[in-house]
């Protein structure tokens, strides 16, 4: 009898380079000559998973964004991992924006993948284990199949494949 073979499909987020990356970012903003006598922080909640970006004005935002965004991506932690949750101003006419850590699947869109999962028909079994999707197979070429249509989904979610045994 063939060996069943599995994977999991979650949104962990790796916390110590989320750390990383924004003492990076902090350490060009203080390097950079735009923000010079300007208002431009990078603060993290660790334990609320919040991350909040101010500074004078939309477009000094938009650039913490980007400059925090890329080292995001340098150590591995995709974009979406960042959901915009409020913009406020605060006090001497600056702005704040305050964004949300995702690093779970929510019920919904681990509904939708094993939707997904289900609707290609292949000889493999997606099953919802929390917050996370483990799919079983006893063909690791349906394994690949299913990875490569779960990359396809628009999700709110940055998702990672582990334990593929």
């Amino acid at each position: 009898m063939a060996k069943e073979h599995y994977f999991d499909i979650t949104a962990k987020l790796d916390m110590m380079e989320m750390k990383n990356a924004i003492i990076m970012a902090q350490k060009e903003i203080a390097t950079r000559f735009d923000f010079k006598g300007v208002v431009a922080e990078i603060d993290l909640n660790e334990k609320a998973k919040i991350v909040s970006l101010s500074s004078s004005s939309e477009q000094k935002i938009d650039a913490l964004k980007d400059i925090l965004i890329s080292k995001l991506i340098k150590r591995n932690i995709a974009g979406k991992s960042l959901e915009e949750v409020k913009s406020e101003g605060i006090s001497g006419g600056n702005t704040k924006i305050i964004y949300k850590i995702v690093d779970s699947i929510e019920k919904d869109e681990a509904k939708e993948i094993v939707k997904a999962i289900k609707a290609m028909k292949l000889k493999v079994t997606p099953s919802i284990q929390g917050d996370e999707v483990r799919v079983t197979g006893k063909k690791l070429d349906d394994l690949q199949a299913v990875m490569k249509e779960v990359k396809t989904l628009d999700l709110k979610a940055p998702l990672v494949f582990g334990n593929f045994k």
